[in-house]
C-alpha cells in the first residue's frame, strides 16, 4: 500500500522534466534542455511558451497565484504572491502568465539583509529564474501557489541571496573538474556536478507545552532548564521503535515531501529523547539546497497539524545531544562516473588519488573558511561538545586510504590496498559477507565514507548553500592550480607528473588527516602542535570572510566579489548580536516575571509552614524546612544579582554600533552574564515544588511527546 502511495503521489506537484516533455512542443523542450545542460540565455519566445504551459498546469491543479521563491541572506526562504489575473477584461477573469514574469521578478531589496550592499532608500532588487531547479506547487491556507525557484540580486548586480554564489561555485567546480577528466583521458565528459545529500536532524515536542516556554518561542532553544533524572545515557531512543504519534507525523511528512519530488528515504529516532532524523537521496547541489529548505518548512507545518512543534535549533536542550545536518558531497560526471569512488583497488586509481589529494589540500588550506560555512549562533553550543564534531577541522580517511596515503608519502607510490575481511558472527545461520575496508568515525568533521565526503559540522537550522559553495570553490581552485602543471603532458610524462603532484600534495597536507577520537583532549593538544586552527565561535570564524586568501580565491573562481564578502561579514556580526540580544531580553523577562516570582511564592509557603510548626511549641524538628528556605533564599538572591548584571550589560550593548566589536561584546560579556543567571534558576528548579514551577520542565518536554 505504501509503495502504491509513493508511486501515486511522487512529484505530482512538480513541473519537472516529464511534465515538460508532455506539455511543451518538442522544439521548445529541446531548446530549453540545451540551455539547462550547456548554459546560455533563454529566448523570450521560448520563455513565453514555457510560462503558458506552466500556468495551465498549475491552474489545473487549483493554483491561483505564482511566486518567485528565493533564499535571501536571512537563511530562510522568501516569497511574494501574485495572482494570474489580468486586468484586460472587466467582465470575466483572464488568467495570464508571461515569459517575462517567469524569468524576472522585482521584490523590495531594501528590507532584506544586504550588509551595506544596498542603502535603505535603494529598494530595487531582482529575482531571476533558476532554470535548473523545477517549479513546484505548494498548498496551504492561502490556497495553491506556483513557486518558481529563483536567484536574488541587487539593482547593481551583487548577490543578495544564498543561491547565486552556490550556482557560481557549481560552474567553477564543473569547469575545473571537467578539465581534470579531460587531462586523464575522459574526453567524453562534458559536465561534472556536485551531488549532495543532507541528513536533517530535528526535535519534536508537544505544541501546548512549547507555547508555555517563551524561550523556545523567541529563540528556538531553552534558556533555562535542569536535566531530568533520565537523559540519553541508556541509548534506548536511538533507532528505537517509533511512537505511534511520531510515526503518523513521519508518514504525512513523507507524503508531503514526495509530492514535491523530494527523495525522502530514511527516517529514525536519533540519540536524544524526542530527537529524530530524515535523510534524502542525493541530487545536484542547488536542487538539494532547495529541497532541504522545503524539508525544514514542511517539517514545521506538518508538526503543527499533529499537535507537535518541530525544533530545528542546534541545541534546544542543554545536556542532551544537539542537532546537525550532515552534508554528503561527491562529484559525478554526466557519463555516470563518481569521481570519489575509489574502486576495488584504490592504490591503482590515479584519478581518484589525484582528486583526493586536491580535496585534502583544499580543506587544509581553507579550514577556517569551512568552519565559517558551518557557523551560526546555535552551532556554538554544539560543536566540540562530545556529541558533534570538534571545532577543529580535520579529515577522516579510514584505514584503507590512510594506509595508501602513508605508502605514497613514504615511498612515492602505493602498491597495495587493504581489503575488507569476511564477517564472521559465529552464528552459522547468519549470512557471511565482506566488511567494508574501513570503519566510520562519527567524531570527524570531514569524513570520507566510501564514495563521498560527509561534512558533519553543518548546523541543523542552516541552509546548506554556504557549505557547498565553499566546498565547490576551494576544490575548484585547488584543481585549477594542480591541473596547470599537467597541461600538455602525455603518456609516461603525464603519469610521472601526476604521481609527483599526489606525493607532494599529500606530504605537505598530511597534518589535516586524523582518524582518531576527535572528542579527546589529547587531539585538541595534538591539533595545536600540527598548526590546525581551533575556531570555537561564530564570531571568531566570521573574520575569515575578508581574509586576503579568501577574497583572492573567491575572485579567481568568480563566486564572490570582495564587496559581497564584506557584506556577509557584516551580516554575520549583526545576526549574532541580534540573536544574543533577543536571548538576553527573553531571559530577563522570564526571570523577572516567571522564575523569581514563582520561587518567592514557594519560599513564602515554606516560611509559613516553618512558622506554623514552630508556633505549636511541640518541639518538632523543622531543620528540613529551615535548610530548604535558606538554600532557596540564597539562590533567589544570587538570581536577582545575576539578573541585575545582565540587565545592565544588555543596556550597555544597546547603545553600540553593529560590527565585530559589538558581536565580541555579546560573546564575551552578555553570554557570560546569561550563564550566570541560568545557573541559580536551574538550581531553584530542583528545589521548588513542581506545583509552583511556572513552565514545563525538560522532563515534560522531552518525554511527554
Amino acid at each position: 500500500m505504501e509503495q502504491n502511495i509513493l508511486k501515486q503521489v511522487f512529484a505530482t506537484d512538480v513541473f519537472n522534466d516529464a511534465v515538460m516533455q508532455e506539455r511543451l512542443p518538442k522544439n521548445v523542450y529541446a531548446s530549453f534542455m540545451k540551455i539547462v545542460e550547456n548554459g546560455g540565455e533563454l529566448d523570450i519566445t521560448i520563455a513565453n511558451v514555457i510560462a503558458h504551459a506552466m500556468k495551465e498546469w498549475a491552474v489545473e491543479r487549483g493554483a491561483t497565484h505564482y511566486s518567485h521563491w528565493f533564499q535571501p541572506m536571512t537563511g530562510i526562504t522568501a516569497e511574494k504572491h501574485d495572482s494570474f489575473l489580468n486586468a484586460s477584461s472587466k467582465s470575466r477573469a483572464i488568467l495570464e502568465f508571461s515569459g517575462k514574469e517567469l524569468i524576472k521578478g522585482e521584490p523590495d531589496a531594501s528590507s532584506f539583509p544586504s550588509g551595506g550592499l544596498r542603502a535603505t532608500f535603494e529598494a530595487r532588487g531582482y529575482t531571476a529564474w533558476d532554470i535548473t531547479s523545477p517549479a513546484f506547487l505548494r498548498e496551504d491556507a492561502a490556497g495553491v501557489t506556483l513557486c518558481i525557484p529563483t536567484a536574488f540580486c541587487s539593482y547593481t548586480g551583487e548577490a543578495l541571496d544564498k543561491k547565486t554564489p552556490l550556482l557560481r561555485s557549481m560552474e567553477a567546480i564543473n569547469k575545473h573538474a571537467v578539465n581534470t577528466m579531460h587531462l586523464f583521458g575522459y574526453d567524453d565528459v562534458k559536465k561534472v556536478e556536485c551531488s549532495v545529500g543532507p541528513e536533517q536532524e530535528y526535535f519534536l515536542i508537544d505544541r501546548e507545552k512549547y507555547l508555555k516556554r517563551d524561550d523556545l518561542i523567541y529563540s528556538g532553544r531553552t534558556l533555562f532548564g535542569a536535566m531530568p533524572p533520565k537523559g540519553q545515557e541508556l541509548g534506548d531512543h536511538y533507532f528505537g521503535a517509533i511512537r505511534e504519534n511520531i510515526a503518523s507525523y513521519m508518514k504525512e511528512l513523507n507524503i508531503e515531501l514526495w509530492k514535491l519530488g523530494i527523495l525522502a528515504k530514511t527516517q529514525h529516532n536519533e540519540v536524544a529523547p524526542a530527537q529524530h532524523e530524515l535523510a534524502p537521496i542525493y541530487c545536484t547541489a542547488n536542487i538539494a539546497t532547495d529541497h532541504n529548505q522545503l524539508i525544514m518548512e514542511t517539517m514545521k507545518k506538518v508538526a503543527r497539524r499533529h499537535g507537535l512543534e518541530c525544533l530545528l535549533h542546534e541545541k534546544p536542550f542543554a545536556g542532551v545531544n544537539g542537532s546537525g545536518k550532515h552534508d554528503n558531497w561527491s562529484l559525478i560526471t554526466d557519463t555516470g562516473i563518481n569521481i570519489l569512488d575509489p574502486g576495488k583497488e584504490p592504490h591503482k586509481n590515479l584519478l581518484f588519488l589525484y582528486v583526493l589529494s586536491a580535496i585534502i589540500k583544499a580543506v587544509n588550506e581553507y579550514a577556517p573558511l569551512l568552519r565559517l560555512s558551518a557557523s551560526n549562533v546555535g552551532n556554538d553550543h554544539r560543536l566540540g561538545a562530545d556529541e558533534a564534531p570538534p571545532a577543529i577541522i580535520s579529515i577522516f580517511l579510514g584505514e584503507q586510504l590512510e594506509d595508501i596515503v602513508e605508502q605514497i608519502i613514504n615511498t612515492g607510490e602505493a602498491t597495495s590496498s587493504i581489503r575488507g575481511e569476511r564477517m564472521n558472527t559465529g552464528v552459522t545461520t547468519l549470512p557471511n559477507f565482506r566488511k567494508d575496508a574501513t570503519d566510520r568515525n562519527r567524531t570527524s568533521p570531514f569524513a570520507f565514507t566510501g564514495n563521498k565526503f560527509e561534512f558533519r559540522m553543518v548546523a541543523s537550522s542552516m541552509s546548506i548553500s554556504d557549505a557547498n559553495t565553499v566546498l565547490n570553490s576551494i576544490v575548484a581552485d585547488t584543481l585549477e592550480k594542480m591541473n596547470s602543471s599537467l597541461e600538455g603532458l602525455t603518456g609516461d610524462d603525464f603519469t610521472k607528473a601526476v604521481k609527483e603532484i599526489i606525493h607532494k600534495t599529500l606530504t605537505e597536507n598530511k597534518n589535516i588527516i586524523f582518524n582518531g577520537n576527535g572528542y579527546s583532549e589529547e587531539w585538541v593538544e595534538e591539533a595545536e602542535k600540527l598548526g590546525l586552527p581551533n575556531i570555537k565561535t561564530m564570531v571568531d570564524a566570521t573574520a575569515y570572510y575578508t581574509a586576503p586568501s579568501t577574497i583572492e580565491m573567491f575572485a579567481r573562481q568568480n563566486v564572490y566579489s570582495e564587496e559581497e564578502l564584506q557584506s556577509r561579514e557584516e551580516i554575520n556580526y549583526e545576526i549574532y548580536s541580534k540573536m544574543i540580544h533577543i536571548e538576553a531580553l527573553t531571559m530577563i523577562e522570564m526571570a523577572s516575571k516567571l522564575y523569581i516570582p514563582a520561587s518567592i511564592r514557594y519560599c513564602a509557603r515554606l516560611a509559613d509552614s516553618y512558622n506554623s510548626i514552630k508556633k505549636t511549641g511541640i518541639g518538632a524538628n523543622i531543620s528540613v524546612q529551615e535548610e530548604l528556605l535558606v538554600t532557596a533564599c540564597d539562590l533567589l538572591s544570587e538570581a536577582k544579582d545575576a539578573l541585575k548584571v545582565l540587565e545592565e550589560k544588555t543596556k550597555k550593548a544597546e547603545g553600540r554600533e553593529d560590527g565585530a566589536e559589538l558581536a565580541n561584546y555579546y560573546k564575551d560579556e552578555i553570554r557570560t552574564a546569561m550563564d550566570d543567571l541560568r545557573s541559580p534558576i536551574d538550581k531553584l528548579e530542583m528545589i521548588v515544588d513542581k506545583r509552583f514551577w511556572p513552565v514545563p520542565t525538560y522532563g515534560d518536554l522531552l518525554f511527554e511527546v
